[in-house]
């Protein structure tokens, strides 16, 4: 198996990078902030929907930045392609889902309160392959949604996904100003949120008490991350994760 991976690598590092990338800023599903795409060779104007590959389903985005070439410069990580242009049909389609979402979201709203369980729900999305809704919510405690997807499936057919998310992946999700005055880091470029934790902030020698340090989703800001990583060469073991404690026998 190892060969097979490093052959693979091998592979990938040969091959001739691009000299440019056309890139598009989409919002996905209209929401959050702008993500870059490759545009591949697509005309697209302001406002424009394209078909995108989510985690291995399609769903849509709209375009808010119009394509444009920049330099390919290693180790830039290669964008997610557009898989097309919204075809007649895929508009049509997109139009009717927005709207089911919408009615999914106050309908599962009224339910949840109805049956008293505590959870905020973030979001509505429906798959443009399957007939499937994901609603996506953060709670405090475990719910018990047996009964709340029993009605939601009653309602609207299909499968009925429910996905819990933390509070930073809400904020990735929403997006925002953060008191820095610029979008916040988690729903703008970074690809992988390794957020620094209490015991990292002390040692860099900051206040972790200090309401400043915390980012609108109540959490240390992600920005400490790059705090941590230039005093790194110093103190190696601030980006080290913490080790789990072991159980006394």
């Amino acid at each position: 198996m190892r060969p097979m991976v490093d052959k693979l690598i091998a592979q990938e590092l040969a091959a001739p990078y691009p000299t440019s990338v056309r890139v598009v800023g989409l919002k996905i599903r209209d929401r959050g902030e702008v993500k870059k795409f490759d545009a591949g060779q697509s005309s697209l104007r302001m406002g424009d929907r394209v078909i995108i590959d989510l985690d291995g389903d399609l769903s849509y985005g709209v375009v808010y930045v119009e394509p444009y070439a920049m330099p390919f410069v290693p180790p830039m990580r290669v964008m997610k392609p557009i898989a097309r242009v919204a075809t007649r049909e895929d508009v049509a389609a997109i139009d009717r889902y927005e709207r089911l979402a919408a009615d999914g979201m106050a309908a599962c709203r009224q339910q949840a309160a109805a049956l008293g369980l505590r959870m905020k729900l973030v979001e509505v999305f429906c798959s443009l392959q399957r007939r499937q809704m994901t609603f996506v919510y953060t709670a405090d405690d475990r719910i018990d949604f047996r009964e709340l997807v029993r009605q939601l499936a009653r309602r609207f057919g299909g499968r009925i996904e429910m996905r819990q998310v933390g509070v930073r992946d809400e904020a990735s999700r929403l997006g925002g100003i953060d008191t820095c005055g610029l979008v916040l880091c988690c729903a703008s470029f970074l690809t992988e949120v390794k957020p620094v934790s209490v015991k990292q902030a002390r040692g860099l020698g900051l206040p972790v008490d200090d309401p400043k340090l915390l980012g609108v989703c109540g959490r240390l800001k992600c920005c400490l991350l790059f705090e941590a990583m230039d005093a790194a060469p110093r103190t190696p073991s601030l980006l080290q994760p913490s080790r789990p404690r072991q159980a006394s026998s």
